[in-house]
């Protein structure tokens, strides 16, 4: 591969992903990280992309897709159903895990009153409880990546693999009898990190992720504790997932002010 091919294929990698980290780029074009770092160099010469903190973003997205006001406009009814009965699962004072999901935030805002310790790479979450004074707050470290409001990064996979926590909540771009997967590869390395760190798994999907696949594989369906969804998801595949052995909770249609009667992790 000659050095424009490679330049080509770093660029064409980037637009679909937005962000990659070197060691990411270096296995992409099967190249030396110094050799990817030089052409990163030519490259951000060149306007097409920005340099960051052990990686690279491309320096014109194509699209809104991926931003985080436009990802929450999408199902918001269902998300907050989902984030309410995900929080009436969460039990005083436990540590939490936050993805930097849109869904995950709606959770987030209910949260409060169970005082809980937040770990999260959500700006948008970090900010929510930035003058509360029941809720403890660790952000973790990274690259600010402002059209996701999520920090990214191998600092960031660092931090999450130091942690530890009662519960982690997250999102993902899609679930199957197959697993779970997730539409940003940036991403990934991250919630494999949470994962790991936590003891209990509850993934918040609206209707929408169930029977899809996307790009990046994530975890199968052993690492996951509980589901929680809305309404309209499709029965047999909820059913499915029951056969599976993963809880899955349907939250009402529409939020009320009542509690759900759902048990809570201890």
């Amino acid at each position: 591969m000659t050095a424009e091919e490679r330049k080509h294929r770093i660029e064409a990698y980037l637009q679909r992903v937005e962000f990659a980290s070197l060691e990411e780029l270096s296995q992409h074009v099967e190249a030396s990280v110094s050799t990817v770092r030089r052409d990163l160099t030519v490259l951000e010469a060149a306007g097409n992309l920005r340099r960051t903190h052990g990686g690279a973003r491309i320096a014109t997205p194509k699209s809104d897709e991926f931003a985080f006001t436009s990802r929450d406009e999408h199902q918001f009814s269902e998300k907050e159903a989902i984030g309410k009965a995900c929080a009436d699962l969460i039990g005083a004072n436990q540590s939490v895990i936050l993805d930097a999901g849109t869904t995950v935030y709606h959770v987030a805002r209910h949260l409060e009153e169970k005082a809980p310790q937040i770990v999260t790479n959500s700006l948008p979450v970090a900010n929510l409880f930035a003058s509360a004074n029941k809720v403890e707050v660790i952000l973790a470290g990274g690259v600010i990546y402002p059209r996701l409001g999520v920090m990214v990064g191998p600092m960031t996979v660092e931090a999450f693999s130091k942690m530890r926590a009662d519960v982690a909540i997250m999102s993902a771009g899609g679930i199957t009898l197959d697993g779970v997967t997730n539409s940003h590869a940036l991403l990934i390395d991250i919630q494999r990190a949470m994962l790991k760190a936590a003891q209990k798994i509850i993934l918040c999907l609206d209707h929408s992720k169930f029977g899809r696949q996307s790009v990046s594989p994530l975890c199968g369906l052993d690492m996951v504790d509980v589901i929680v969804t809305d309404s309209q998801a499709p029965v047999e595949l909820v059913a499915g997932l029951r056969e599976r052995g993963v809880e899955v909770v349907v939250a009402p249609g529409e939020v009320t002010n009542g509690a759900m009667a759902q048990e809570k992790f201890n």
